[in-house]
């Protein structure tokens, strides 16, 4: 029987939550459709396991996907419990101070790891201080392994290499695995790369990101302690966006739950799009046959689109084979009919929607901020973004640069990273000679040979730089330089600096600063720009971890997540978003655009042929659909040209899935943007070539490349050779070849 505290904590969720929220124990399935409101369910569940069940906050573990996600959810659910709950404390203005080992454990699967391993690594070998490498700091180690082994780079990329060890990793397979079951060239000079570059990740005391988790399992798998005293710690394991767990990840909170069994999942096999990263769609899928007593709740009611959307999307959907059955539903009510538009080419796609947002905005029935343009590949934006400018509509594109990928802000924190783990090799690398003292490739490689002969990291070798006499004497001196500054950003580190000071002073002792502003461009200001906010977000951390060192801010940024920084980027208000669909997952827009719906495009040529990439690609579609809150337009181009070719691509297979009585047909209205593109010749319709293609040798029209002599045929593919544009492929179908 709910008890009046347990009714309070209920109120206001409809009957699927409150049977997720109020489940006694066990293995529990939230399947969790699309704006079901899951985030209301996770916090009411963290809040009830508290105040209603009396568990102990230090015996909740709680798993999000971002950072951002996760200081939400502590946020919110010190709101319905209490701060003290969460670990938190707030000054008088009640800004958060700080957040202390104690409370519920809420965070990233990586975070969590890292807090494990800062306790645990020293019996894996590791140094408590040990370095995260990023994806940036984890290829450059991969190239550099490569180099030395002197593998052919076109052969066996650097990039593919270690594309191909982090799927390993995620899979749980050691090098002595992966060079067991290796099949030919690539796999077997992969193993020997994986080998050394663990090796080499070793001796720097530093883990990759993958490392985080595989090291947790093996840390977890090989000391019965260790594993149950964390067994023993977490009574309740909560895991959202299960999803686009991989086998890692699954075998992590397998092991931690094992001896409670109190896990419960939440997620939406029709939104798992991260096939690419290492996600595994089974975990979600097959997670009733894992653990046979699990309760299934499906959350189906959706909060954020019109049923037209939702409809609209569940029609998509439904053509995939293997998924749990669920249609969303909504009593907001129906909404405007989906608008499709078919394009003569991209530019009059662009065109078309930029027309179509003005008019909307012109209209006040929305602003540029509430609109959201989706792409499957980063490459289709740059017409949509040169019209865009042209006409003066603010946007912005998520997706670029990230701000902690930059050179400047790596550059900075190398600094800081030698500062905690003076073994750190690749951060050492990097700032030698950064900014430029005169430490050239020669020297470096003195330095290296000297560090591999005496067996000792590369600072440790340029600290002992007079004892190399392959160096000379002006090297030595500019080694010495670079240590002399190490050693005066240590001492002030050591006698407690700020951390934005810090930042600053390695701007202003290696000169950095000085050579940024002596360049006088536009780009070294905004580089200076960067290392200023860097600085302020130090300013920031310090103020909510007053007694964070150097060491916490750097796991703190390493564990920032791309994702973060796109959710942080889709909240600048007031312009007009351009991403690609996989960047869009989480947000919401009361009006969106997807754009480039073709065979090839989307879905992804990649996937024609292949059914479980087709899967993926069709839950991208309904991801992107279901981002909508009222307004949905669907458009494609009867030709596109994209990465250097033109391509005549039939329209997507995704728009013949949708419901004919909730599509409408859009015409282009008359505006700046249709007159600011000088649009190509008009392009023949679908159907009207002959009924039986031109085979090779015959000569043949265009209606926007004119003249040509088909080349080769290739089922139904075509390639011509055009007189004024060369060679194109193009499908028969659709080409509106006409025979000369």
């Amino acid at each position: 029987m709910a008890t009046p505290a347990d009714l309070e904590l209920l109120a206001g969720l409809n009957e699927p939550q409150r049977q997720a929220v109020a489940h006694n124990g066990g293995p529990l399935l939230v399947l969790a459709g699309a704006g079901s409101g899951k985030t209301r369910v996770l916090t009411h569940r963290l809040a009830h396991l508290v105040r209603d069940r009396g568990v102990s906050p230090y015996a909740l573990l709680a798993i999000t996907f971002t950072n951002k996600a996760a200081d939400e959810l502590v946020e919110r659910v010190a709101q319905l419990v209490g701060d003290r709950v969460v670990g938190v404390d707030r000054d008088e203005s009640g800004r958060v101070r700080r957040r202390r080992w104690g409370g519920m454990w809420v965070s990233t699967f990586h975070s969590a790891c890292a807090r494990i391993l800062r306790a645990e690594a020293t019996r894996l070998g590791y140094p408590p201080a040990f370095s995260i490498y990023d994806a940036t700091d984890a290829g450059r180690l991969v190239a550099q392994v490569c180099a030395d082994q002197d593998l052919d780079a076109k052969a066996t990329p650097p990039k593919a290499v270690a594309a191909e060890i982090s799927r390993a990793k995620n899979e749980l397979i050691d090098f002595e695995t992966y060079k067991l079951r290796a099949q030919d060239a690539f796999q077997r000079a992969v193993a020997d790369v994986y080998r050394e570059y663990a090796a080499r990740l070793h001796r720097a005391g530093a883990f990759d990101f993958d490392d985080l988790l595989v090291k947790t399992v093996e840390l977890l798998s090989l000391f019965d302690d260790v594993r149950g005293r964390y067994r023993q710690q977490f009574a309740h394991v909560l895991v959202d966006e299960w999803q686009d767990t991989n086998r890692a990840q699954y075998e992590l909170v397998r092991m931690i739950a094992q001896e409670h069994r109190n896990v419960c999942v939440v997620g939406d096999d029709a939104q798992s799009i991260y096939r690419f990263r290492g996600a595994d769609i089974r975990n979600i899928l097959e997670f009733e046959r894992d653990f046979p007593d699990a309760t299934r709740i499906t959350l189906d009611r959706n909060y954020r689109s019109t049923q037209t959307v939702l409809d609209v999307a569940n029609a998509v959907i439904a053509h995939n084979t293997e998924q749990i059955d669920k249609r969303l539903w909504t009593d907001e009510g129906w909404g405007p009919a989906v608008r499709r538009y078919s394009a003569k080419h991209e530019s009059d796609e662009a065109a078309f929607v930029a027309t179509e947002l003005e008019a909307l905005v012109d209209a006040g029935e929305t602003g540029h901020g509430d609109i959201a343009v989706f792409y499957r590949t980063n490459a289709q934006a740059r017409v949509l973004e040169e019209l865009l400018v042209r006409l003066g509509t603010p946007y912005q594109v998520i997706g670029g640069t990230r701000f902690y990928e930059r050179a400047e802000i790596k550059d900075v924190l190398a600094y800081l990273r030698l500062l905690v783990n003076p073994a750190d090799d690749v951060a050492a690398r990097r700032i030698v000679n950064t900014p430029r003292r005169g430490v050239g490739a020669k020297s470096l490689e003195a330095l290296e040979r000297f560090a591999a002969r005496e067996e000792v990291p590369l600072l440790a070798a340029c600290r002992r730089a007079e004892e190399n006499h392959q160096l000379g004497r002006r090297a030595q001196g500019a080694v010495a330089d670079f240590v002399a500054v190490l050693d005066r950003l240590g001492t002030a580190a050591a006698e407690g600096v700020a951390l934005a000071r810090l930042i600053d002073m390695v701007g202003e002792l290696t000169g950095y600063h000085e050579q940024l502003r002596s360049e006088r461009s536009v780009e070294s200001l905004g580089r200076l720009e960067n290392l200023s906010e860097l600085a302020g977000v130090a300013d920031e951390f310090q103020a909510a971890y007053p007694d964070a060192d150097v060491a916490g801010f750097l796991e703190r940024v390493a564990l920032i997540s791309d994702a973060d920084e796109h959710s942080e980027q889709g909240e600048g208000g007031g312009r007009v978003t351009l991403m690609t669909i996989h960047n869009a997952k989480g947000l919401e827009f009361p009006v969106v655009f997807v754009v480039g719906l073709e065979d090839g495009v989307f879905p992804h040529y990649r996937s024609l042929g292949e059914p479980e990439e087709m899967a993926e690609e069709r839950r991208l579609c309904y991801v992107a659909m279901t981002r909508a809150m009222t307004r949905l337009y669907v458009t494609h181009a009867w030709t596109r040209t994209l990465f250097g070719a033109t391509h005549a691509n039939p329209p997507s297979r995704f728009l013949r899935e949708l419901p004919d009585e909730l599509v409408e047909a859009a015409e282009p209205e008359s505006g700046t943007a249709q007159r600011a593109v000088a649009a190509p010749a008009h392009h023949a319709e679908a159907g009207g070539a002959s009924s039986e293609p031109p085979g090779p040798g015959e000569r043949v029209g265009h209606a926007q490349f004119g003249p040509g002599t088909v080349v080769e045929q290739r089922g139904e593919k075509l390639r011509v050779d055009f007189d004024g544009y060369g060679e194109k492929w193009l499908l028969a179908g659709y080409a509106g070849l006409a025979r000369a």
